[in-house]
C-alpha cells in the first residue's frame, strides 16, 4: 500500500470519519488515522461520540428510561411487575454491544469508500515539497504524506483544578458510563447536557442526585421559558438542582468524595457523595499533534484557528468539530467534514451556524433551533411568539407523556420563523421539521398550512406555529 494520499484525516469521530468518506466520494486517495481502542486494543473509530460519547450515553438513557417506565408508568396500562430489578453489568454490557456495532459500522463504511485505516496517533512531522508528513505511532508505525490535510481531534473533559479524574471516585464522562452499581449518592458538577444526562441515568435507577452549577441561571443557553419548565419537571423527578455555587475543595476517601462549597446564599456546605461527575465543558484536543513542527496556530483556548471555511494558518491544511470554534456538536462536526471535503474538490461546501440543532436528550427531552426570547429581546428585533402545550397534544395523551411544549418565534413584520423551542417528548425528532423550514426561510404561516398527519406529536408544531397569530385549533 501505498503511503502517498490526496488528503489524509486525523480522527475518526464524526468529523473526521464523515471528512475522509466524502473525500473518497469524491474521487481522493484519503487515509484516515484513529487511535481509539477496544477492551481487546482492536481499532475503535467514532470519537469521543461513539465511544464514550452521544452513542453509549444514549444507550443508557434507553435502559434507565425502560426501567423507570416499567417502576412507575407500566401500572397506568394494565401491566403490573413483580421481583423488578436492575442488572446494571447487563445494561453496561449492552452499551457496549451499540457502541462496537457503531465502531465496526464505521471500518465497514471506510472499506466500501476505498479509505485507507491506521491505527494509531497521527502527528505532523514536516511540511514538504507535496504537503506533508504525518507520522503515525502505534502497534504499526508509519510514515504518510498527502497534499491536504484534515485535522479533527476532537475534544477532551475539562478537569476541574485540585479534582483530577480517577474515573473511580471523581468521573468525567467516560467513567460515568462505566458504572458498575447504582451509587446511592451521586454529585455532578455542572448542569450542562451531559451532567444533566449522566444525572438523569442514574437517577432513574435509583441514585440521589445532586446537580451543583456555579451560573446563578438553570440552562443559561436555553429559551428561558423552556429552562423553567425544565427545572420545574427535574426538581420534580428528584433531581437536586443547587444553582450559584462556588467549588471549594474536594477530597476523596474510602467513603467516598466530599465536596466542599458555598451556597448561593453565601454559606459554606458540604456535600458527601458515593461518587461525582465533573461536567464543566470540554477543551480542544491537541495534545500529540506536534502542531509546532509545521507552526499550526492554536487560540488561547488551545483550539486550532480557522476562518469561516475550516481553512487555518497553514496552505492545504483544514480543521473541523471541536477542536475549532464554534459549538462542540457531532452534527457540527460532520457538516464542516462533508464542507471541507467538498472545498478540497473545488465545490462550495456550507454550514450555516444558525440554523444548528442542539439537543438534551432528558426526559423530557429538550431541542432548539435558532433565536431564544431573550437573545431577540436584546437585539431589539421585534417578534411574535406562540406555544402550545402536549397536555393538549392527543398523540402525546395516548403515549402518556404531556409534559412541555413547543414554542415558535417568528419575526414581528415578516413572520419568518427566527426559533423554535420544544421541551417534551421526541423534542430530538421534532426539531428537525423546524431546521428545514429555517433553511429555507419559511414562515410561521408555512408551517401552519402543512397538513400534518392525526394522531401525531408534530401536530403540537403546526399548532404552535398558528400560536404565532393566536389561532390554535385545540388548545
Amino acid at each position: 500500500m501505498s503511503n502517498q494520499f490526496d488528503v489524509i484525516v486525523i480522527g475518526g469521530g464524526p468529523g473526521g470519519y464523515i471528512a475522509a468518506i466524502r473525500a473518497a466520494q469524491l474521487g481522493f486517495n484519503v487515509a484516515a488515522i484513529d487511535e481509539w481502542r477496544n477492551a481487546k486494543g482492536g481499532p475503535a473509530p467514532g470519537g469521543t461520540c461513539t465511544n464514550v460519547g452521544c452513542i453509549p450515553s444514549k444507550a443508557l438513557l434507553q435502559s434507565s428510561e425502560h426501567f423507570d417506565h416499567a417502576s412507575h408508568h407500566f401500572s397506568e396500562h394494565g401491566i403490573t411487575v413483580d421481583g423488578l430489578k436492575m442488572d446494571v453489568a447487563k445494561m453496561i454490557a449492552r452499551k457496549d454491544t451499540v457502541v462496537k456495532q457503531n465502531n465496526d459500522g464505521i471500518l465497514y463504511l471506510f472499506k466500501k469508500n476505498k479509505v485507507s485505516f491506521f491505527h494509531g496517533r497521527g502527528s505532523f512531522v514536516k511540511a514538504t515539497d507535496g504537503g506533508y508528513e504525518i507520522a503515525v505511532s502505534g502497534d504499526k508505525p508509519d510514515t504518510l504524506t498527502a497534499k491536504h490535510i484534515i485535522v479533527a481531534t476532537g475534544s477532551s473533559a475539562r478537569q476541574l483544578p485540585g479534582a483530577a479524574f480517577d474515573e473511580k471516585q471523581i468521573l468525567s464522562n467516560e467513567g460515568a458510563l462505566d458504572l458498575t452499581d447504582v451509587p446511592q449518592k451521586l454529585g455532578v458538577i455542572g448542569s450542562g447536557v451531559i451532567g444533566l444526562e449522566m444525572g438523569s441515568v442514574w437517577r432513574r435507577l435509583g441514585s440521589d442526585v445532586t446537580v451543583l452549577e456555579a451560573l446563578p441561571t438553570f440552562l443559561a443557553a436555553v429559551d428561558e421559558q423552556v429552562a423553567k419548565e425544565a427545572k420545574k419537571v427535574f426538581t420534580k423527578q428528584g433531581l437536586k438542582l443547587q444553582l450559584g455555587v462556588k467549588i471549594g475543595e474536594i477530597k476523596t476517601s474510602k467513603k467516598g468524595v466530599s465536596v466542599a462549597y458555598t451556597d448561593a446564599a453565601g454559606a459554606a456546605q458540604t456535600g458527601e457523595y458515593d461518587k461525582l461527575i465533573i461536567s464543566i465543558g470540554r477543551a480542544p484536543h491537541t495534545t500529540g499533534l506536534n502542531t509546532e513542527a509545521v507552526g499550526l496556530q492554536l487560540d488561547e483556548r488551545g483550539a486550532i484557528v480557522v476562518d469561516g471555511d475550516c481553512k487555518t494558518n497553514l496552505p492545504n491544511v483544514w480543521a473541523v468539530g471541536d477542536v475549532v470554534r464554534g459549538p462542540m456538536l457531532a452534527h457540527k462536526a460532520e457538516e464542516e467534514g462533508v464542507a471541507v471535503a467538498e472545498r478540497i474538490a473545488g465545490q462550495h461546501g456550507h454550514v450555516d451556524f444558525n440554523i444548528i440543532p442542539w439537543v438534551i436528550y432528558t426526559s423530557p427531552e429538550i431541542a432548539w433551533v435558532g433565536k431564544t426570547e431573550q437573545a431577540l429581546k436584546a437585539e431589539g428585533r421585534p417578534y411574535k411568539a406562540g406555544s402550545f402545550p402536549f397536555l393538549a397534544n392527543g398523540r402525546a395523551r395516548a403515549l402518556g407523556d404531556t409534559t412541555g411544549f413547543v414554542k415558535f418565534l417568528a419575526d414581528a413584520v415578516t413572520d419568518e420563523i427566527l426559533g423554535v423551542h420544544i421541551i417534551g417528548p421526541s423534542a430530538s425528532e421534532l426539531i428537525s421539521e423546524a431546521v428545514v423550514a429555517m433553511a429555507f426561510k419559511a414562515s410561521a404561516e408555512d408551517i401552519a398550512r402543512i397538513c400534518h398527519a392525526h394522531p401525531s406529536l408534530s401536530e403540537a408544531t403546526k399548532e404552535a406555529a398558528l400560536a404565532v397569530d393566536n389561532r390554535t385549533l385545540n388548545f
